[in-house]
């Protein structure tokens, strides 16, 4: 069964644009069922960087179920080899590596390659050096990365209004 993993971006639009708690809640309570089918997960440090917004998000964040970000493990531990060494043998800015490599996407990707999980983000492809996206990465490493969009419709996810609304 494929498992997705979400990056922080995937949260924010969706709380900001797509899919606000106010007027789609359903997109949220799809999302908690997919983790509880063991569909949908994201990573701690995902949580953490949605914690430190202090908003509705963060809210929702913190009172996520354990199991629901997930934390390191020896396997996400032995990708992240993997991972730095692919990062260095390309040609980003050293600037770009080492904000890569303290960043959530480092972990999201490592954890990622170790689990064979899919990369659900917003970020695209880009043939800039001065900014590693997740995208290049996963193509680099063999690492599925779709939108949201294309998780939801995989899934058939649907939000539809209750009959006399």
């Amino acid at each position: 069964m494929t498992a997705y993993l979400l990056d922080t971006n995937v949260f924010i639009e969706a709380k900001n644009r797509y899919y606000g708690f106010d007027f789609c809640p359903a997109f949220w309570d799809w999302v908690l069922k997919m983790n509880r089918q063991g569909k949908v997960y994201s990573i701690e440090k995902v949580s953490d960087e949605l914690i430190s917004y202090k908003d509705e998000l963060s809210d929702w964040a913190s009172d996520m179920d354990d199991g629901f970000f997930l934390p390191p493990d020896q396997e996400m531990n032995r990708s992240f080899g993997t991972v730095s060494s692919w990062i260095m043998s390309q040609d980003y800015t050293q600037s770009a590596k080492n904000i890569f490599m303290q960043d959530a996407d480092y972990y999201l990707i490592s954890y990622a390659h170790a689990h064979d999980h899919v990369v659900v983000t917003h970020e695209i492809p880009s043939s800039g050096m001065k900014k590693v996206k997740i995208p290049n990465v996963c193509i680099g490493l063999g690492i599925k990365c779709i939108n949201p969009f294309e998780m939801l419709r995989t899934n058939r996810a649907r939000f539809v209004l209750e009959k006399g609304t």
